[in-house]
């Protein structure tokens, strides 16, 4: 289930975000009723940043292999063609 709890909980209720944070789960931060950021185990964020800048690098060495630059709604409409067709 997801986890909503007010920024001030970082503070006054450290252990138990931390807790849900050990388990796996993310807890997403609240300020004045809007997100403000989401508290992740070291792990989880490894995970999700793991081999970005090898990716990167891969990408650079690609584009300097070609002249072919794409748009921005080039670039997005194919990602949101090749999701909509695994829907």
């Amino acid at each position: 289930m997801i986890c909503i709890r007010p920024v001030s909980d970082l503070r006054n209720k450290f252990p138990e975000i931390e807790s849900v944070v050990n388990e796996g789960q993310p807890v997403y931060l609240t300020k004045n009723g809007y997100g403000a950021m989401v508290v992740l185990s070291l792990e989880q964020y490894s995970r999700l940043t793991n081999n970005i800048e090898e990716m990167l690098d891969a990408a650079d060495a690609q584009a300097a292999k070609s002249d072919e630059r794409l748009s921005h709604d080039e670039v997005f409409g194919k990602v949101r063609k090749k999701l909509n067709e695994k829907l």
